[in-house]
């Protein structure tokens, strides 16, 4: 055991000791200021076994431990001073990361608002009354009086057809029936004087009855060589054009009555307990993204068994000159509402992981909540759970957001999308 603490300098390679000079090593250690000290403050007994090793310890305590842990505090110290320096420089944080900047956002209240629930379908909106016009006799188109367009009352002409053949058929049977007419007079004194038989009365009365029918039906065709609107309405179509040769049954024109629109969808069997005559229906115009308000008019007592579908018709009495008949409109038929719903921006709502989101900001930081969605419009969203009234919600600028990003409120952003986005891909 003494053999082992004999040496402890060349345990540690200090001074590259060897056995020669440990025993002077040891004596000038023993001799020194520090070395009575530290054989002072140890209560081992002189000449015990621990003795040596213990004052050895205590000296390297004094003369390498203690000036390397000076260096080390040195080192830190030094760190921490370039950290804040570095901090400061470049915007970088105790933990060593680059701090986020604060993105622009834009915010909205949650507030309260009724919306409801719809069943959508796309439909075709068209006139009330629209018929074809066509020639009731042939002949050639000699004048055109009305244009695609033009509105036209009940009776109006719209269309001459050379009448020179039809005028003299008119006037043989105008003839005819005078000759058949004379014929009946004298046959009718002659019977009245017995002297012809009854068969031959009725004769002459029946040869006159069908000359005069034939010269009706001859005033009756002549009339047709001016064609005439059907009704009060709008001329959709022309289609023939002067100096043409049409045939009976020829379409010559459209016109329809354009006073009110209708629009025929077909809804789901299961959708019927929802819906009633007279129940309001809101419309949105394809074209012009107009908003129209419509009522059903007409629910089918049948079901298509084809399509297990239900035709309604919706009628709307009132329009704007920017809606034609034709227009393609998306058919919204209320089927529940909600009164006092807290209602958010519609575009606020993202999908994040599989659940639907927000970001709520407060205190110049949003904060991730995930959130129920009820029913939606096409700006405002439904929100059950997660989000209480007046929070203000991002609706902006929320898909750049991380939970706990710093953010700077703006009055109005604005966010261009990118040329893929502006494509559709």
């Amino acid at each position: 055991m003494i053999a082992l603490f004999r040496h402890p300098l060349e345990i540690i390679g200090l001074g590259g000791a060897g056995p020669d000079t440990a025993p002077a090593a040891r004596a000038n250690h023993a001799d020194s200021p520090a070395r009575r000290e530290d054989v002072a403050m140890m209560p081992a007994p002189r000449g015990s076994v621990l003795s040596r090793p213990t004052a050895l310890f205590a000296s390297l305590s004094r003369t390498v431990l203690f000036p390397l842990a000076v260096l080390l505090a040195a080192g830190c110290g030094g760190g921490e001073g370039g950290s804040a320096h570095g901090e400061s420089a470049t915007g970088r944080g105790a933990n060593g990361k680059a701090a986020a900047p604060a993105v622009p956002v834009a915010v909205a209240p949650a507030a309260r608002g009724p919306i409801a629930s719809y069943y959508s379908a796309n439909a075709s909106l068209d006139p009330e009354k629209q018929a074809d016009v066509l020639a009731r006799v042939s002949g050639l188109v000699t004048e055109i009086l009305v244009e695609e367009g033009d509105f036209v009352r009940k009776g109006a002409p719209l269309l001459r057809i050379d009448p020179a053949e039809y005028r003299h058929r008119l006037s043989q049977a105008e003839a005819e029936a005078s000759k058949q007419k004379a014929r009946f007079d004298r046959m009718q004194k002659m019977f009245e004087g017995d002297l012809i038989s009854t068969e031959e009365f009725e004769g002459a009365r029946s040869d006159l009855q069908a000359t005069e029918a034939t010269r009706d039906l001859q005033a009756l065709q002549l009339s047709y060589t001016e064609v005439r609107a059907p009704f009060d309405g709008r001329v959709f179509r022309r289609h023939v054009d002067p100096g043409r040769m049409v045939a009976d049954g020829t379409a010559l024109f459209t016109v329809a009555d354009v006073g009110r629109l209708l629009a025929r969808v077909h809804v789901p069997a299961k959708e019927f307990r929802n819906i009633r005559t007279d129940q309001s229906v809101e419309l949105l115009v394809d074209s012009g993204r107009e908003a129209l308000s419509g009522t059903i008019r007409l629910v089918s007592p049948s079901i298509d068994p084809a399509s297990g579908t239900i035709k309604v018709t919706v009628e709307i009495d009132e329009y704007p000159a920017s809606v034609r008949p034709g227009d393609f409109a998306e058919v919204r038929i209320v089927t529940d509402r909600h009164a006092n719903a807290l209602l958010i921006p519609k575009g606020s709502v993202i999908t994040d992981r599989g659940e639907q989101v927000v970001y709520v900001a407060a205190d110049s930081v949003a904060t991730r909540r995930a959130v129920q969605v009820g029913f939606t419009s096409e700006e405002v969203a439904e929100i059950l759970s997660g989000v209480e009234e007046g929070e203000r919600i991002v609706f902006q600028g929320q898909r750049s957001l991380q939970d706990g990003q710093a953010i700077r409120v703006q009055d109005a952003v604005r966010f261009e999308a990118s040329e893929s986005e502006r494509k559709g891909s």
